[in-house]
């Protein structure tokens, strides 16, 4: 194919489009640069152009313009992602959701939302009008959109309670746009739904998202410390095990991950604690105290409707999940992460052997969540980062020994996921993308059907670095 990109962006230049060089590389970008080996292979990468549409119908409008001319299309939110799923490999369109940002509708039970919505100001739209919240947030809750979480996200505030967020129930319904010469507009519900969750947008563009909404509270946060990693492990998932005491969030930090990069924390703390952050409903305080009571490695840090901290620590989400990440890349920027399954029943053999096998240089931080009902443990541990290979080590390491790895150090679905083809996405983008124009290079199924995962896979369509054209 030969894209017209000057075609394309005359034809819709009624539309809100960004002419300033620096505002289109900004949306051009997201937080691949949390890994070293994507930011080596995507720090150069830059849309032509970036519409921002405010309607399904401009969305409709672009991508019949965009297939008219073979351009390239890439949808983003808020660009919080952190696979580079939202970069341009290829150039043309970004399409960048800001303006699309309409509360549709909030019901008992449920929220239906344009997927341009921040994901905070949904929830306090949902809790003002109905005294309910979203179910499961990532960390980056005040700036990403919920279309992005979808499209991107795999679970984060509320897993503890509700399990991953392609399971069964935490995605109603979604709206989705084909890429086709006459675009077509799709609803999905039940199974048909993880054909274009959690795609990248690869195989349609969502514009509008239905989700469950439960009871909200105003979430106490907390901090628990101990000096025996194990016990503060045990006591986590003992937690999230007691079906009267309702949680949003429990975290596990290794020693001396709070005293290093928790800026607000560090002075309450010594470099041998080792940290548990939760997210606890008010009215289960007082049975709270009675299960710590229970672990006398354990004891109260801090919480956030009663402590006398000069300086409170903020929302216990911020320190969760990916931002536990983006904390320590602020005071070394020599480190990076995994991410991890420890699934039920051998998560707590598998982050022991993990810790032996590596110590300090794979610092454990482990996120408590739900997996077919059981218990178990997301780990997203910090890693000392040293070279390329060694980082390729210490992944094939942590295989060998059993545990799952969704690579955070690469780009595509299939790497990033089970290292397998998704049939339904791959056929529904053989329906709704033809050509092949929607985030291209995200799905090597789509592009290389019998790729052997033996080597990290580079996309031949990939717009070549400056200097490599020199």
């Amino acid at each position: 194919m030969n894209p017209n990109v000057a075609a394309a962006k005359a034809a819709l230049s009624h539309l809100e489009m960004d002419e300033n060089p620096a505002t289109i590389r900004s949306k051009s970008r997201d937080f691949f640069w949390y890994s070293p080996i994507l930011k080596d292979r995507m720090d150069h990468l830059i849309a032509d152009f970036v519409v921002n549409p405010a309607s399904e119908a401009e969305v409709i409008e672009i991508l019949k313009t965009c297939y008219a001319h073979d351009v390239p299309v890439t949808v983003r939110g808020a660009g919080t992602g952190n696979y580079g799923q939202s970069m341009p490999m290829s150039g043309g369109c970004v399409i960048h959701m800001k303006n699309f940002n309409k509360v549709k509708s909030v019901y008992p039970g449920g929220v239906i939302a344009e997927p341009g919505c921040i994901m905070k100001d949904l929830d306090d739209e949902i809790r003002a009008t109905a005294g309910q919240e979203l179910r499961m947030v990532p960390s980056t809750y005040a700036m990403a959109t919920v279309g992005g979480f979808i499209a991107g996200g795999s679970g984060g505030v509320g897993s503890v309670r509700w399990g991953a967020l392609r399971d069964l129930g935490n995605i109603i319904r979604l709206r989705v746009v084909t890429m086709e010469a006459e675009p077509r507009v799709l609803d999905f519900r039940g199974d048909e739904l993880p054909r274009v969750s959690h795609a990248y947008g690869t195989n349609g563009i969502i514009t509008e998202v239905e989700l469950p909404t439960a009871p909200a509270f105003d979430w106490v946060g907390v901090f628990m410390r101990g000096k025996d990693f194990v016990e503060a492990m045990q006591f986590a998932a003992d937690l999230a095990n007691q079906d009267g005491i309702l949680i949003k969030l429990a975290s596990v930090y290794e020693a001396p991950i709070g005293h290093s990069y928790f800026q607000r924390v560090k002075a309450h703390v010594e470099p041998d604690d080792t940290l548990v952050g939760l997210m606890i409903a008010p009215q289960a305080m007082d049975a709270f105290a009675v299960f710590a009571a229970r672990y006398p490695g354990m004891s109260l840090l801090y919480r956030s409707d009663d402590h006398d901290w000069p300086r409170d620590a903020g929302p216990l989400y911020e320190f969760a999940w990916n931002h536990t990440t983006l904390r320590a890349l602020k005071f070394d920027p020599t480190v990076t992460y995994l991410q991890v399954r420890y699934s039920f029943p051998d998560h707590f053999e598998l982050v022991e052997k993990v810790r032996a096998e590596f110590g300090a240089e794979v610092l454990q931080h482990l996120e408590v969540m739900r997996e077919n009902g059981k218990v178990m443990f997301a780990g997203l541990p910090i890693v000392k980062y040293t070279s390329d290979e060694r980082l390729e080590e210490i992944v094939r390491l942590h295989e060998e020994m059993g545990c799952m790895i969704f690579n955070p150090h690469r780009y595509t679905l299939e790497e990033g996921g089970r290292q397998s083809t998704d049939a339904r996405q791959l056929n529904f983008k053989r329906e709704a993308d033809p050509k092949g124009l929607l985030n291209p290079g995200k799905m090597i199924a789509w592009d290389v059907p019998d790729w052997t995962y033996d080597r990290i896979y580079h996309y031949a369509g990939i717009t070549p670095k400056p200097e490599a054209t020199e």
